[in-house]
């Protein structure tokens, strides 16, 4: 049986990839705040949590993160851009998931593939922003990307079964993006589920350290 391990299980996208592969009869590890109090943007509940959990995993997904923090929407201009509020969207989406990467070498197993995905957000890329606005939580996600392309590059060097990427699961029908919605076409969680494991099962380790969109197809950096 394949197990899994999911940060931000109490999410609509990591809620629904828990349940499809349970689904699937996998061994599902769940982690979140609002279940288990694990508090991504302070280092000692990370590491508290994580010490408790020992592996190993074929899948761990990071499926955290948040558009709108402590009412602070995106910006629209830079004459918007606030400091704690940049520094709200860094601790969560960026750090908070490089505190669990930190972990990926204990908790992956080096002898047979596995996986290692975080949510990111094709608004965290840089080569394809062509509108601007959303500097704070386009930048953190920007982050959250060379944080697993450095990942992906050192866990080369041990684990050359496993494939570490970055993941975009489009506009999902959830609390996370509800004042959004009228903007892009949206799927369910459960949809956006399906479409993620789609990808990540068909991962290879020669494809560690890339941006991904939910349909499987490349995004630039």
């Amino acid at each position: 049986m394949k197990h899994a391990l999911i940060i931000g299980a109490s999410g609509g996208v990591g809620g629904g990839i828990a349940r499809q592969l349970q689904a699937e009869h996998w061994q599902v590890s769940r982690l979140s705040r609002s279940g288990d109090g694990l508090d991504l943007t302070d280092e000692a509940s990370v590491q508290d949590h994580m010490d408790r959990i020992s592996g190993p995993y074929d899948l761990i997904l990071i499926a955290t993160g948040a558009l709108e923090i402590n009412g602070a929407r995106p910006e629209k201009s830079l004459s918007q851009i606030s400091a704690q509020a940049m520094m709200d969207q860094f601790a969560l989406n960026t750090v908070g998931p490089a505190l669990v990467l930190r972990h990926a070498k204990r908790l992956l197993p080096k002898d047979r593939p596995a996986a290692i995905a975080a949510l990111s957000a094709r608004v965290g890329s840089i080569g394809d922003n062509h509108l601007g606005g959303w500097t704070s939580y386009r930048a953190s996600k920007a982050a959250l990307n060379q944080v697993i392309r450095c990942a992906a590059i050192e866990l080369g060097r041990t684990h050359k079964h496993a494939a570490c990427v970055a993941l975009h699961p489009g506009t999902v029908a959830t609390k996370f993006t509800e004042r959004y919605q009228t903007r892009h076409p949206t799927v369910t969680p459960a949809q956006a589920a399906q479409n993620l494991l789609r990808v990540i099962s068909k991962l290879t380790p020669e494809q560690t350290g890339r941006f991904f969109d939910w349909a499987g197809k490349g995004i630039p950096w």
